[in-house]
């Protein structure tokens, strides 16, 4: 699964990432959590891309409740066409949560130790996400999004059993695309990111508290 992650690179290196001039303004952030708001590439008509705050935790259009989003953080990539809450969405609402890095907890001796995730560049890059938007009984709009799982890679299967998706930049625009919604197209997308392209290692349990959000928490120890 993914339950924490960061967001800490400069504006600039976004835009050259994701090829978007428009940046809103953010601060890094440093622990992530869900109900939290997201950044997010979403598809534009017009300008191709956009950037979106988004909400973490999906709410399907459907529900009657929307605190079903805390259990909505992650989808199944083995089953998210067919299930109720994700498949509409995954036709036609995919998006890319923007992130530099993610935690995961490796269960020792009655302990949990995080661990810290990113790539060997330490480059911005894509979890495969999916967005909704819901509105309440007054007509209220909360839009949401939920990032996508896998098996997981040799790097992190000493840890977890499941990893996010992390799409290869090249794969941007055929993720993105709303015409593309035969899930034989999109599935090839949803694989475990190269072991060889990534790195981790132990960080302080203060990552555990998202109330702790300084560089602090990516520091080895």
């Amino acid at each position: 699964m993914c339950g924490r992650f960061t967001l800490t690179r400069l504006e600039e290196k976004l835009a050259e990432v994701f090829n978007i001039p428009d940046i809103p303004d953010f601060k890094p952030q440093y622990n992530v959590a869900p109900t939290q708001s997201v950044m997010t590439v979403l598809h534009h008509p017009e300008h191709h891309r956009v950037f979106q705050l988004l909400q973490w935790g999906l709410i399907p259009s459907w529900s009657k409740d929307p605190s079903i989003a805390s259990k909505l953080i992650n989808a199944r990539s083995e089953t998210v066409a067919e299930k109720p809450s994700f498949r509409s969405a995954f036709k036609k609402r995919r998006c890319l949560v923007v992130a530099d890095g993610f935690y995961e907890w490796q269960r020792t001796e009655g302990k949990k130790q995080p661990y810290y995730f990113q790539l060997q560049d330490s480059q911005p890059f894509g979890f495969a996400g999916l967005w909704e938007q819901w509105h309440d009984n007054v007509g209220e709009q909360i839009d949401t999004c939920t990032i996508l799982t896998t098996s997981a890679n040799s790097l992190m299967a000493p840890i977890h059993d499941r990893m996010p998706v992390i799409l290869k930049p090249e794969d941007y625009d055929l993720w993105l695309d709303v015409q593309v919604q035969d899930p034989k197209m999109l599935q090839p997308l949803l694989q475990p990111y190269s072991t060889e392209a990534m790195t981790a290692y132990p960080v302080s349990t203060i990552v555990n508290s998202p109330k702790n959000n300084t560089p602090e928490c990516v520091a080895p120890v």
